[in-house]
């Protein structure tokens, strides 16, 4: 049987999200890169999705600004 539990690599060591119901066995690691999926590991970096959605509320306003043609020079910098 497969199981797949989410985790988060940094500095050598692997710590897992939730605890898999088994005494052993063997692994497979896949690293997920987040510039292929698109993923933010929030709670990494010790965001909540609350945090993360409040934040959000408050950069909306700035959206049109960010998304002004011409404003694509600044993500070279």
């Amino acid at each position: 049987m497969l199981r797949t539990v989410k985790g988060h690599y940094k500095d050598g060591r692997i710590d897992l999200y939730e605890k898999p119901l088994l005494k052993e066995s063997d692994v497979i690691i896949t690293f997920l890169n987040s510039e292929v999926t698109g993923a933010i590991d929030l709670q990494a970096r010790g965001i909540t999705k609350e945090m993360a959605q409040d934040l959000r509320n408050r950069l909306r306003s700035s959206e049109d600004d960010w998304n002004a043609e011409g404003m694509e020079l600044y993500d070279k910098i």
